[in-house]
């Protein structure tokens, strides 16, 4: 594969991704919240994030198995555009306060942040093997800004909704469509130009289906097990204790602003970082990275269950270390399971991996909202980090095993 012919269409999923950040950002930032006016408890304020996050492991199904048979792009494009007509939904349901409509809206809305993250495996598939973890890397980077963007916006979009005559909690998911349909139509503006993909061609043309060419490998069941397991352990661990920090900040006199700035500052921290991440990966090899992701959210929970409730700045480092230790995660595993895959079944697989991502992700969340209510914040934070360091073993014990992955 040479590596400059990638350049134009890894660009154009660079865009998609500043754009689908944005739309990412807003369910994080306000869907707790949003659940805890319209329920009525705090206990329950977790349902948002095991809805949206189950709604993505059905999207990472459908979207790999589209893109195995279509390719990357038309898999994107569905996933973006499934997303911004989910955002549209919640929206509706605030504004008729009707829980019959937000929590299908909330599971088509999960479309859009399982597409946010099988980009990644779009980026890894136009390099060649020894820049994966680079290129996932700058892919996971150009979701940072419309991240970052996205809950610093939460008292404007909250203006504009209140303005049309919207809640107030409704905004950011007023900007969560208009970026997902954003991001939908820079990947269809560039398919129209150079035509329908062939089938088993990769966003921007290159081939995930091919059987018998030269990236043909055989299927390396170790570290597939092994990225599987490391995504899991963090998704499960950050996405429960990030859903309740806006809850846990409100609970303490803090206001939606503060909330959002925490949560800007740890979904900056989730991202940021990739390219350094990525070139760790390539350098020293995914199972050293992941194991410092088992180190780095157990000190995230550690920080959390120890920062006074008053502290913004503490609860904020303890969320920019959360997000750095689900990076290196995320970026190790993904490199892991796209070595071990062969072309013929790869888009499928890492869909299905996905699912099993997203599942980990609608478990945190569902079981952080009785685990607050019943043992509150602290309790919360350092069972998240605990889990977390079953990171490591799963690391050094896979590596001990080697033959399985690229990089020792």
């Amino acid at each position: 594969m040479s590596v400059t012919a990638p350049r134009r269409p890894l660009a154009v999923l660079v865009f998609a991704q500043v754009l689908g950040g944005a739309g990412l950002a807003a369910g994080i930032t306000v869907g707790a919240l949003l659940a805890e006016d319209m329920l009525g408890s705090t206990g329950l304020a977790g349902v948002p994030s095991a809805l949206f996050t189950g709604g993505a492991a059905l999207g990472a199904v459908g979207i790999g198995r589209l893109s195995q048979r279509l390719g990357r792009r038309a898999g994107l494009l569905l996933g973006y555009g499934t997303g911004a007509l989910g955002s549209l939904g919640v929206v509706a349901a605030a504004a008729l306060h009707s829980l019959l409509v937000l929590f299908p809206a909330l599971l088509i809305y999960g479309a859009g942040t399982a597409t946010n993250l099988m980009a990644r495996y779009a980026g890894a598939e136009l390099v060649p093997p020894e820049r994966r973890g680079r290129a996932v890397s700058t892919v996971l980077f150009a979701t940072t800004l419309g991240a970052v963007a996205g809950p610093n916006l939460v008292t404007v979009t909250g203006d504009a909704a209140v303005a049309w005559g919207v809640p107030r909690l409704a905004g950011p998911f007023l900007l969560a469509a208009a970026a997902f349909g954003a991001a939908a139509a820079v990947l269809a503006v560039p398919q129209r130009a150079v035509g329908r993909p062939e089938r088993g061609a990769a966003a921007g043309g290159t081939e995930t289906g091919d059987r018998s060419g030269p990236g043909a490998q055989p299927l390396r069941p170790r570290g597939l097990a092994a990225g599987t397991a490391i995504m899991i352990l963090t998704q499960l661990a950050m996405i429960a204790l990030m859903t309740m920090t806006p809850v846990h900040l409100r609970a303490h006199g803090h206001g939606t602003q503060a909330a959002g700035l925490v949560i800007a500052l740890h979904v900056g921290a989730m991202f940021l970082p990739s390219p350094l991440t990525g070139a760790l990966v390539d350098r020293i090899g995914p199972y050293r990275v992941a194991a410092a992701s088992g180190g780095t959210l157990l000190a995230a929970g550690l920080l959390a269950a120890l920062a006074p409730s008053h502290s913004v700045p503490a609860l904020a480092v303890a969320l920019v270390l959360l997000g750095v230790g689900w990076n290196f995660g995320l970026v190790s595993g993904t490199a892991l399971v796209t070595d071990a895959l062969p072309p013929d079944r790869r888009a499928a697989t890492q869909g299905l991996v996905d699912v099993g991502i997203a599942l980990a992700g609608a478990t945190g969340g569902a079981a952080s909202g009785p685990v607050l209510a019943v043992g509150g914040f602290p309790v919360l934070a350092l069972a998240c980090g605990a889990l977390a360091l079953a990171v490591v073993p799963v690391a050094v014990l896979a590596a001990r095993g080697g033959g399985d992955a690229r990089r020792p």
